[in-house]
């Protein structure tokens, strides 16, 4: 009788076993499909000159195409503006989340209200956004340069903000944190909103202002969601495309040259190992952040 109840037992597992494989099966499909397949045939691309004739076959080239980028100064020149990009966007929205969200704690009338304002740039549409501020900083009918020009004589003459190289860059990148802002906003905003107020209380009898408060007990307990945004924010605007490429044609950060070398000069598989490249050096600020932001 107890063999018989470990076989059935050993059935019961083996058949739950069975149900679990099957449950997940559809998720791993669609993760091989969606995410694995082309992370390979991106990596078969890039060791092949890529031929748009469907009668002729890949050449493989080995790291030929890798070589090529390496030694490009183009490739260099768009790397250092993607750095340059990131590291401004991701300060600059870190801090302007914070400080936003260290404001709208605080309780005042009106308060919700406020806070879905300041939601209203993250969640509305890119591309409706990007055709707002082509038009308020356009160089001959833009608001901006009819108020610092005309109104105020701030400026002696009207600037192409967008579409010129001396200020494109900058254009972008004041537009990504005001874009992207409310995401740090709101998720620092609700881990304030969990630190007890004893914490504060417990300061403020050992005669703690409000700066040691902020620096010994606000700043540490906000130390995770920082970092963490800081990794997300980093990955994510070191391989930011849409906007960048929608708002203005000067700012050439390396997935927007990799869009050029592909869909332009069709040299899809010198853009392949441009994204690949881009992935390597990605993991490792990534893997660096996590050591020095997050300490693990």
């Amino acid at each position: 009788m107890r063999h018989k109840a470990q076989a059935g037992k050993s059935a019961l597992k083996a058949n739950e076993a069975r149900l679990g494989y099957l449950l997940i099966a559809p998720t791993v499909l669609l993760i091989a499909v969606v995410i694995i397949y082309p992370v390979f045939y991106n990596l078969w691309l890039s060791f092949h000159q890529v031929t748009l004739n469907p009668f002729k076959s890949d050449i493989f080239i080995g790291f030929g195409n890798y070589t090529n980028i390496l030694t490009d100064p183009e490739f260099w020149d768009s790397f250092r503006l993607s750095v340059i990009y990131t590291a401004a966007t991701v300060v600059g929205a870190t801090i302007a989340g914070l400080g936003v969200a260290l404001l709208l704690n605080r309780k005042f009338k009106g308060r919700g209200l406020v806070r879905g304002v300041m939601l209203l740039p993250y969640v509305a549409p890119i591309i409706s956004l990007v055709f707002v501020w082509q038009y308020l900083f356009h160089p001959e009918y833009g608001m901006v340069n009819y108020v610092l020009v005309d109104l105020l004589g701030v400026l002696p003459r009207k600037v192409d903000w967008v579409d010129s190289p001396q200020y494109a860059l900058w254009m972008v990148i004041f537009f990504d944190i005001w874009h992207l802002f409310p995401f740090a906003f709101l998720m620092i905003l609700a881990k304030l909103q969990s630190i007890p107020d004893s914490l504060y209380e417990a300061a403020e009898v050992d005669g703690a202002g409000t700066w040691k408060k902020f620096w010994h007990i606000t700043l540490p307990e906000l130390q995770f969601i920082l970092g963490s945004l800081v990794i997300l924010r980093w990955i994510w605007n070191f391989n930011k495309f849409d906007e960048i490429y929608l708002l203005t044609t000067q700012v050439n950060v390396v997935p927007v040259y990799a869009y050029e070398t592909a869909f332009r000069s069709f040299q899809h598989g010198l853009a392949a190992s441009i994204t690949a490249t881009l992935f390597v050096f990605s993991m490792i600020l990534v893997l660096f952040t996590i050591k020095k932001v997050l300490k693990w």
